[in-house]
């Protein structure tokens, strides 16, 4: 499904502003971070900034060591670009700043949480290693709605001004999306705003715009190489979308699991036989084969 770009309309377009905490994995003071927290401000969002106080790139929805006993170290800056919005540098991943956010820690808890902008897109299955997209998975986890916004890599300057103003609307919706909360991942090529060919709704590649070709292995350490992909990606999906010129979204929700009934009945039989009926150790029966919920032991045969 494609929506050519039209002339952009005024923000807030579904209704009032919403809290937004706004974080990424650069680092608070990165370009990026500072042009989509403008932005959303302008925009009428209520808006908080926390995020690393240094470069977390490939964090993934890592949060580092939580344990009561260990402080987590923080610091206050002031960016002249953001006016009055509140700046606060954690020194762990984007995912610990959305976690503590989410919780209440800085006495404002976000409606929405926008990730980003990241200096190189997030495509394919490699947003499983994304700090960018890691931050709004972990939105997700805790029922709160995220968009994760990355620009086409380039040797180029960055257009920040052209991701910031997609993600306007694209926050908007996912916010008030009915259902399950969700990640949207928004992809948009580094281009003015007039440039860009339009928006799809696209599927994710099989691997991002890099995939590793070789490991050399050498006394002490690892040597990796990064090539480009020895295939063409999909005309649908987000990776060859966003090189045609395209912005792209795609919707994330986060974990998807299914009980895996046939695999408990495997890893039981270490338990020896139990006749059919016999009690788990939850002290309720259970038929064999038939799970009973986590940790069911049932009985093999």
């Amino acid at each position: 499904m494609v929506a050519e770009r039209s002339d952009p309309s005024p923000a807030c377009r579904y209704g009032g502003g919403v809290r937004v905490l706004v974080t990424n994995d650069d680092g608070v003071e990165a370009p990026g971070i500072v042009a989509l927290a403008a932005r959303l401000h302008r925009a009428g969002h209520e808006v908080l900034v926390v995020g690393p106080d240094a470069d977390r790139s490939g964090a993934g929805a890592a949060i580092g060591p939580l344990h009561r006993s260990e402080p987590i170290p923080m610091a206050e800056r002031h960016l002249p670009a953001l006016g009055g919005v509140r700046v606060i540098a954690l020194e762990r991943p984007p995912a610990t700043a959305v976690y503590l956010a989410c919780l209440g820690a800085f006495d404002f808890r976000p409606e929405v949480v926008a990730s980003g902008i990241n200096p190189g897109a997030n495509t394919g299955h490699l947003v499983l290693h994304s700090g960018t997209v890691g931050a709004a998975l972990t939105a997700v986890g805790l029922g709160v709605p995220a968009l994760a916004v990355s620009l086409k890599w380039s040797e180029e300057p960055y257009e920040w001004a052209t991701a910031a103003e997609l993600a306007v609307p694209a926050l908007e919706w996912v916010a008030r999306r009915p259902g399950p909360p969700a990640a949207l991942n928004l992809n948009v090529p580094n281009v003015p705003l007039h440039a860009v060919r339009g928006v799809r709704g696209a599927e994710l590649a099989p691997y991002g715009e890099v995939w590793v070709a070789a490991a050399d292995v050498r006394e002490g350490d690892v040597r990796i190489e990064f090539r480009g992909a020895d295939h063409e990606p999909s005309p649908e999906s987000d990776a060859a979308s966003v090189l045609a010129g395209w912005a792209t979204l795609t919707l994330l929700h986060g974990i998807a699991a299914d009980p895996a009934p046939d695999a408990a009945a495997a890893v039981a039989a270490v338990l020896g036989e139990r006749p059919s009926g016999a009690s788990t150790a939850s002290g309720a029966p259970t038929a064999t084969g038939a799970p009973t919920g986590p940790g069911t032991r049932t009985g093999g045969t």
